[in-house]
């Protein structure tokens, strides 16, 4: 596809985090999709990602794309409000964030409307977030109240 800019942003420290959140705000995954691997120590997430750096144009069309974000050096994965028993239901991002503890060490929280969170522990930030493939229309642009 012409002109079709892939995303593909790492996470090292607080502030690249706050830049993934932001390109992640909408993202929708089903509970079943979520991944921990305690051998590797990585979680990943495989979404459908609202493409808000296209959004600003309003001429386009608001696209989603097949995306993945994964997180290495993770230790421990806690949920809050999710059920893992029905693997199909969709969590829509909101944020995630990190609290440190002990430098570089400390807890990311995925936060998902409807209140449910992932928090885990890492030894450090280590994120990355890549498309996969082309994006497709999506049915509309996500609105937010103020």
């Amino acid at each position: 596809q012409a002109g079709m800019t892939m995303l593909k942003l790492a996470a090292l420290d607080a502030d690249d985090l706050t830049v993934i959140s932001a390109c992640m705000q909408d993202s929708v995954l089903k509970t079943g999709e979520i991944a921990f691997a305690p051998a590797e120590q990585r979680l990943v997430l495989p979404v459908n990602r609202f493409a808000w750096e296209k959004s600003g144009d309003r001429l386009s069309i608001p696209e989603r794309r097949r995306s993945v974000l994964h997180f290495d050096r993770v230790a421990a994965v806690k949920s809050t409000n999710i059920d893992r028993s029905s693997p199909d239901t969709v969590l829509s991002i909101l944020a995630i964030r990190f609290e440190p503890s002990e430098a570089p060490a400390g807890t990311v929280e995925v936060t998902f409307a409807g209140g449910g969170a992932l928090k885990f522990d890492v030894e450090c930030i280590e994120a990355q977030l890549a498309d996969l493939g082309p994006a497709w229309a999506a049915k509309g642009k996500p609105k937010h109240g103020v």
